[in-house]
């Protein structure tokens, strides 16, 4: 249909006009400073020279939250403080990423229980029921970790001392290097460095005749741990324990050099060398024995005279420049002495916590008291228990001295 009409217009004669259009809604125009332009919606037809603009519906954008700028901002990063809405200068450390916190320890990732009904019900749920470890194996497996902690550095030297004899020094050595090898992945060895004629190597099952006279006239032609091992004996429980001579007068003659030969061969093939020292403690070799010491074990028996004396060490270790060595010292309290039973053995023991880090009591055991080879695993409980908590104290004082 036409768009012209007719209108007649007074003495004028009919003309075509146009007729106005329908409404149509008015496009809206925008500047191209008010709109954003996309480039996807610019259409351009060949041979013209006009652009269409179209406007495109607002965006919705993310608010964010603006921290406060008068919140306190501190460098020293923690977990804690952050879950409280700590503001921080720097993003998280590496090491927040621990075990602990990304390890999931539920019930269905719980390790099956070790033994008894636990495990038995565990088993019969189709492991859809977990108890965990009982107590006392959660304590006994906390033990474990404690003395297989990883000890940085070099070789530990620990002196077993004290200054009367017969207070089961020698057997106190053998108890702590037995827990110590059983629990840790690294090497252990017990060096018998008394003078007296030691008696340590007899208290493992002995495999060799070599001493440490031997070590020290073969020590240039020792190549590697294979050449050294066949110098000492093994025990069972990993421990390696290597003899005095058995000739008194070559004890004697086993001097402040000699230890020194010895204990560096010692440091490039094990982690804790213990050192069973001998009842004369101005010794020459309990100098460098005492030099070298990273820990301390102070042996003391259950009577009067024996505690005396085992302070009485601890009195002479101060007054010569080792009193850092006392304060972090551990005191085995060998029960299985004469005159235990008249003695108040928690006075002695009160007595040694105001001097050295911690006491251990040795309870009496018949397997000890023989005087032979020792077998661990056939010790009384109580007997097992004081070993591995005075092995567990040493490592804590050799990672954490006071």
């Amino acid at each position: 249909m036409s768009i012209w009409e007719k209108k007649p217009e007074d003495g004028q004669s009919d003309f075509l006009a146009p007729r106005p259009a329908a409404e149509e809604t008015p496009v809206r125009s925008h500047s191209l400073a008010e709109v954003a332009v996309d480039a996807g919606s610019i259409d351009v037809s060949p041979g013209t020279s006009s652009i269409e603009i179209v406007a495109e519906e607002p965006r919705f954008t993310r608010e964010v939250e603006v921290a406060d700028p008068n919140a306190t901002r501190r460098s020293n990063y923690s977990r804690r403080d952050s879950l409280r809405g700590e503001v921080f200068d720097q993003p998280e450390p590496a090491a927040m990423l621990t075990a602990d916190r990304l390890l999931d320890g539920s019930a269905r990732n719980r390790p099956a229980p070790e033994a008894g009904f636990r495990r038995f019900l565990y088993f019969l749920s189709l492991k859809t029921i977990n108890l965990g470890d009982s107590l006392a194996v959660r304590e006994r497996k906390a033990v474990d970790a404690r003395i297989g902690a990883p000890l940085e550095g070099g070789a530990r030297f620990v002196p077993v001392l004290t200054r009367k004899g017969g207070v089961g020094k020698t057997t106190v050595s053998t108890l702590l290097g037995m827990a110590l090898a059983l629990a840790r992945e690294d090497r252990i060895i017990a060096i018998d460095a008394n003078p007296d004629r030691g008696t340590l190597a007899e208290r493992v099952s002995k495999s060799t005749r070599f001493t440490v006279r031997d070590v020290v006239n073969r020590a240039a032609a020792v190549d590697g741990f294979t050449d050294f091992s066949t110098m000492v004996s093994r025990d069972v429980t990993r421990l390696d324990v290597l003899a005095s001579d058995s000739d008194p007068m070559l004890s004697e003659a086993f001097d402040e050099g000699d230890y020194n030969v010895v204990a560096d061969m010692a440091a490039r093939y094990y982690s804790i060398v213990l050192t069973d020292c001998g009842t004369g403690i101005v010794h020459s070799v309990m100098r460098p024995t005492l030099q070298r010491a990273n820990g301390l074990v102070i042996v003391s028996g259950g009577s009067v005279d024996e505690a005396r004396l085992a302070s009485e060490t601890l009195t002479w270790l101060e007054a010569n420049g080792y009193g850092d060595l006392v304060r972090n010292a551990i005191v085995a309290l060998n029960t299985a002495t004469q005159a235990t039973q008249l003695v108040k053995l928690d006075e002695i023991e009160q007595h040694f916590k105001t001097r050295v880090r911690a006491v251990v009591r040795i309870p009496y055991d018949p397997a000890l008291a023989a005087g032979s080879v020792i077998k661990f695993a056939d010790l009384k409980k109580g007997t097992r228990e004081a070993a591995r908590e005075l092995a567990a104290l040493l490592v804590d004082s050799l990672n954490n001295p006071n």
